[in-house]
């Protein structure tokens, strides 16, 4: 075979293989084949049902309901069968009108704040205490749970009679100390501040529990650093250890202050927001609405409490915001 045949028959070859510019593109993935299987999403809405079912049952629906009950002028019997005029906003005019109101949303206020800003120092300090570590650290983080751990009629009945102006320890013990008597539940300067005590005792094991957890996040090599460096303990807590807890105490103070609005059995327990109107709040003032007289007011008691969840509403919308305008 000549040379110059060889070189056609190998540049043939090489045409051959190479690919035309006119090829069609390789076809494109239909969209069925991007799809997630049938039975995938069979099972992704299997596993959503039952969420969606509770949530609407138990929170979508009592939600609706209670928004047309402060809509709307309910007696016993139309409360019943049905049939309650349409009022509008005239249950929210009511109550807003009602010297009452001003005094339950100052009651309510002190008591969330007062109780929050002392639950969470005093949950800090303990968590704090603990994380040192030491021989009865377990043991003695188990008891500062008991608190958490009793139903809120024991709790609230258990400080009633330490509060009772008779026989009460709290006031044997200030008469030890040489102080006089003093009427805890039964005083109108005296009855906030005592629910205020009572509902502390029992929401510093939540914050100590969560803040714990948060601080054995802390790496410990940050503490060894900043002690080579000379670094006391309070500086540690101001640099290091509070900054790191930002987030945890930022969602500890929120579910605190949602819980500690819609406190409402300890307070009806130990003094039923009395005496006067000197411990209501507006969840009892709620509860009085409907529930507390023989001639029960449906459409106010229900718009105190949706004045309630749009408090609390505005509490967890200033949360999102402040966690959206923080650095990652």
């Amino acid at each position: 075979m000549s040379t110059a045949h060889a070189d056609d028959l190998h540049r043939s070859a090489a045409t051959s293989r190479a690919p035309s510019e006119h090829a069609d593109p390789p076809p494109a993935p239909s969209r069925r084949s991007r799809w997630v299987p049938r039975g995938s999403q069979l099972a992704a809405w299997a596993f959503l049902l039952p969420v969606v079912v509770y949530l609407g049952a138990f929170y979508a629906y009592p939600l609706y309901r209670n928004v047309d009950l402060s809509l709307r002028h309910y007696t016993v019997r139309s409360f019943v069968q049905g049939g309650a005029p349409f009022s509008g906003w005239d249950n929210f005019r009511q109550v807003i009108d009602n010297p009452t109101f001003s005094t339950a949303l100052r009651n309510t206020m002190v008591f969330t704040l007062v109780s929050i800003l002392f639950q969470y120092v005093l949950g800090l300090a303990l968590a704090v205490f603990f994380h040192r570590g030491f021989r009865l650290a377990p043991t003695l983080r188990a008891l500062f749970l008991i608190p958490w751990l009793l139903p809120l009629i024991v709790s609230a009945s258990t400080w009633s009679w330490m509060f009772n102006s008779e026989s009460g320890v709290v006031n044997y013990g200030l008469h030890l100390v040489g102080v006089g008597k003093v009427d805890w539940l039964t005083s109108p300067h005296w009855a906030l501040t005592s629910v205020i005590i009572a509902n502390i005792w029992i929401g510093i094991p939540f914050n100590l529990v969560i803040l714990y957890s948060g601080l054995q996040n802390i790496p410990a090599e940050l503490y060894e650093a900043a002690s080579l460096d000379g670094a006391t303990g309070w500086q540690q807590f101001r640099r290091i250890t509070f900054p790191l807890l930002r987030p945890v105490s930022a969602i500890t103070v929120l579910l605190g202050l949602i819980y500690t609005l819609k406190v409402f059995d300890l307070i009806w327990i130990m003094t039923r927001g009395g005496p006067g109107d000197s411990s209501t709040t507006l969840s009892t003032w709620s509860y009085r609405y409907g529930f507390g007289s023989l001639l029960p007011d449906f459409g106010p008691g229900a718009a105190v409490g949706n004045i309630l969840i749009l408090i609390a509403l505005a509490f967890g919308l200033f949360y999102i915001r402040l966690q959206r305008s923080q650095p990652a």
